[in-house]
């Protein structure tokens, strides 16, 4: 068309230029989709789901949200998510929602399901992160609830490393059963109580229908929440975002919170590596095992570390737990949940008490700016913590009068395990074990010999086979652990496994054991009636097997079919690491 025929145009289309452009900075990553004339076509396709002219002069701040009706921890995380998007928008940013898969690992538990976990923790990670390079956005929140979404999201903010807020669901509530309170780790127990004839057909179908009154993940320090306070301690998330429950309007001004804090972010350029630090990783390690957190977190802290080129290794856990002290006493262990844990300050309060003790890096940075002792003293200053000495909580420990000396987390090596094992303290930390060994090759196994009522006082139970690259996918095993525990051998009978374990397991529970079945580790070759010791003390598991017959059996071992050669479960039995080193499939961070 002719400048006669459009007069309304700029000769030297200077106006084209404004009309097209903007005023979104071309540093942004959306400037490649929203900006010029030959940009038309994609501004279309925004238009067509309601953007206009102020959204796309905006930064654009993607929520990754697993929101799903598989499981309660995500059923609510549309109303999360929403809250969030509130807050991207006052504070002028452009909100782009997509979804991300999610396994309910309570659901799965105790199947061929949850083969599936762990993997979804790493599709998790890649979705995010593709669909961040592929639509080109300027910023995350990262919405989670069940388990391996808070890992996932985690390590898809470091890798992509954009400005990045991440967003816990929240917990759910308590139950109520027989005048007390309850989680679903009180029904997977209840199982085994139930198979022992100690428990009565109607009463577990009543703790049943209690356990879980509505949304949110699993109350206790299980993985979920153990996580959320991670992400606290290693600065993702603000202090003090972890605790509110689920179903509740803090949750909500925490999302919208996240929403405005993203926007903060991008103005100052703030991302996940100006954040995450050595120190972080430290920081999260001391609030893991001063709070009892669970065993999957190792996993996780070893997967996030490699994202971040941060070199941490097993050993460092077991070297931070032992001159840490246990502070807090919540479930599996104790009683309480997160619940309580919020109705006094919430993780703030936990790591205060630390930071006063000398056990976390007070100037390790946090996604406000602040690092971690000035963003404790801001809450203090705005009354959202407080005062150490108006707390009342007989699950709530000083670092001077701890719960226990050391932290919840151990490392165990030995013949058993050259690589590391790891072990969750939730009772006598002093436990020494030694006793026959009865294999199984797979939890199904393990399941139905617990269940049969065989077990007896002294066993060692071992499940091979079903670690990241044998499971494939290195089950959790409550089902096995609650069932051992239900059946009254919580203190006498020790359990070791390549795979992993819920949040939720207690008792002398060792899992990740490295190297795993699969890969010629030493678990492969031990046989039933074989001398097994587990002692927390000495940090050792080991066989009473010497090396020469060890070697024999070596050499007569032949590794097991693959249960998958096609499909998403093959190619990640193909792609895993070791648990050693976090189980990681990116090829960046994969360490062997």
């Amino acid at each position: 068309m002719s400048n006669q025929q459009a007069p309304d145009r700029e000769p030297d289309g200077a106006h084209d230029e404004e009309r097209f452009a903007g005023d979104k900075s071309e540093e942004l990553p959306s400037h490649e989709v929203t900006a010029g004339a030959e940009r038309a076509p994609h501004r279309a396709m925004f238009r067509a789901m309601g953007y206009d002219d102020r959204d796309l002069s905006s930064p654009m701040v993607a929520i990754p949200n697993p929101a799903a009706d598989v499981t309660p921890c995500n059923v609510h995380l549309d109303d999360v998510a929403g809250a969030a998007r509130e807050g991207i928008e006052n504070a002028g940013g452009m909100p782009v929602e997509f979804g991300t898969v999610t396994i309910s690992d309570a659901i799965s538990m105790g199947t061929e399901g949850m083969k599936a976990s762990l993997i979804s923790r790493e599709v998790i990670a890649d979705s995010v992160e593709l669909v961040s390079f592929g639509e080109r956005v300027d910023a995350l929140v990262t919405v989670a609830g069940c388990d391996k979404n808070l890992p996932g999201m985690m390590m898809a903010a470091v890798r992509t490393d954009l400005p990045s807020v991440f967003l816990y669901g929240g917990s759910i509530m308590p139950g109520e059963h027989e005048g007390r309170d309850v989680t679903v780790q009180n029904v997977f127990e209840g199982v085994g109580t139930y198979a022992e004839g100690e428990m009565s057909a109607e009463e577990l179908d009543d703790l049943e229908r209690h356990a879980c009154p509505g949304a949110g993940s699993c109350g206790g320090m299980f993985t979920a929440n153990t996580m959320a306070s991670i992400s606290e301690a290693l600065g993702l998330a603000p202090l003090g975002a972890a605790s509110p429950p689920a179903e509740s309007e803090e949750r909500l001004d925490v999302a919208r919170r996240a929403g405005e804090l993203a926007l903060e972010c991008v103005e100052q350029d703030r991302r996940p590596s100006d954040v995450v630090s050595r120190e972080s990783f430290e920081n999260a390690i001391a609030v893991q095992v001063a709070m009892g957190g669970s065993t999957n977190a190792v996993l996780h802290l070893l997967a996030l570390a490699a994202e971040a080129d941060v070199d941490l290794s097993i050993e460092e856990f077991d070297e931070i737990s032992r001159r840490t002290p246990k502070i807090a006493n919540l479930q599996p262990g104790g009683t309480r949940v997160m619940l309580d844990l919020h109705e006094v300050g919430g993780v703030p309060v936990v790591m205060r008490r630390l930071l006063a003790g000398g056990y976390l890096h007070g100037d390790a940075m946090t996604v406000t700016g602040r690092t971690i002792a000035e963003e404790l003293a801001h809450l203090e200053e705005r009354g959202a913590l407080p005062e150490d000495d108006s707390i009342e909580a007989d699950f709530l420990y000083t670092v001077d009068e701890p719960y226990q000396e050391e932290g919840a987390i151990k490392v165990l090596t030995g013949n058993l395990a050259p690589d590391g094992a790891v072990l969750k303290v939730t009772g006598d930390d002093a436990f020494h074990h030694e006793g026959p060994a009865r294999v199984f090759e797979d939890e199904e196994e393990a399941m139905a010999y617990v269940q049969s009522g065989d077990i007896e006082s002294g066993d060692v139970l071992v499940i091979r086979n079903e670690g990241p690259r044998g499971g494939p996918g290195m089950r959790e095993m409550l089902g096995v652990t609650a069932a051992v525990v239900g059946a009254g051998h919580e203190d006498d009978v020790a359990l070791l496994t390549d795979g992993r374990f819920s949040g939720a397991t207690r008792g002398p529970m060792v899992g990740h054991v490295a190297p795993e079945a699969a890969e010629g580790g030493p678990i492969g070759l031990v046989e039933d009636g074989d001398t097994v010791t587990v002692d927390i003390p000495n940090r050792e598991l080991s066989v009473d097997v010497d090396d020469e017959k060890l070697e024999r059996r070596a050499g007569a071992w032949e590794p097991r079919e693959p249960a998958y050669t096609g499909g998403v479960l093959a190619k990640y039995a193909r792609d895993f690491g070791s648990a050693a080193n976090g189980a990681v499939t990116n090829p960046k961070a994969k360490r062997d």
